[in-house]
């Protein structure tokens, strides 16, 4: 059978995820596990959500914008296909939304803002540390039919990657210290969010373009997204991030 493109891609990615230095920004790794879900699933949106210390559930990064503010949205709310998958421990749905389906029962808050943002089903897989459940994959479809078994096992299978490459690069001896770099991760985010915010005000870009030009910057230079978007919240932008 010969090798496609599509093939190409997906060798690309596993060794992405699983070649990264010990000191990698961990958030990094994640938020490139959910581009690449987006890019080879074909889903709409990817994000991830994770437990926090004390057992609850917090968002972690997603692919876009709009994304994160649905799954900040289900925390808040604390209900939705995000908060049950991190939970649950298990692969969810896939779920078709619809106002008056089981998805109204189940979510009555998250299904009505997911379909105005033209969200039409949902799926989650977990991420695991040493076999215990540590967050959820989360997949979003617009338009799509839904995603089949194989490609939850697909996905799965690149969820899996990345949660190993954590656990073997930074000799993680148990879950506790998975989730403490999870929280380490967490408390980051607010960082960069913060960083992400000053950019687009500053230069009258998009979130997610902020967002790109920080992660281009932090890969130049050779440092952490987090340690980075700590220096532009203190008003010490590198010259390509000072620049429209």
């Amino acid at each position: 059978m010969p090798i496609t493109e599509r093939d190409t891609l997906i060798a690309d990615a596993v060794a992405d995820l699983t070649t990264r230095p010990d000191d990698a920004d961990l958030l990094d790794l994640l938020h490139d596990l959910t581009a690449y879900v987006v890019a080879l699933v074909g889903v709409r949106a990817s994000g991830i959500t994770v437990l926090d210390q004390i057992g609850g559930v917090e968002y972690l990064t997603a692919s876009d914008e709009e994304f994160r503010q649905l799954e900040e949205e289900q925390i808040e709310f604390d209900e939705g296909p995000c908060v049950d998958g991190t939970r649950g421990g298990a692969p969810l749905g896939p779920v078709a939304l619809d106002r008056a389906g089981a998805a109204m029962h189940w979510w009555p808050h998250f299904t009505p803002r997911a379909l105005d943002a033209g969200i039409t089903s949902v799926a989650a897989v977990p991420l695991r540390g040493f076999g215990d459940t540590i967050g959820a994959l989360n997949l979003m479809t617009a338009g799509t039919p839904l995603l089949t078994p194989l490609d939850l096992r697909f996905t799965q299978a690149l969820a899996n990657a990345a949660t190993s490459a954590v656990q073997h690069q930074r000799v993680l001896r148990d879950k506790d210290e998975v989730i403490t770099q999870l929280q380490h991760a967490l408390n980051s985010r607010v960082v960069i969010e913060q960083a992400k915010g000053m950019l687009s005000a500053m230069h009258g870009i998009s979130l997610d373009e902020a967002f790109t030009r920080l992660r281009h910057s932090a890969r130049h230079r050779r440092t952490k997204l987090s340690v980075l978007a700590s220096a532009v919240t203190q008003g010490r932008l590198p010259d390509e991030l000072a620049v429209q």
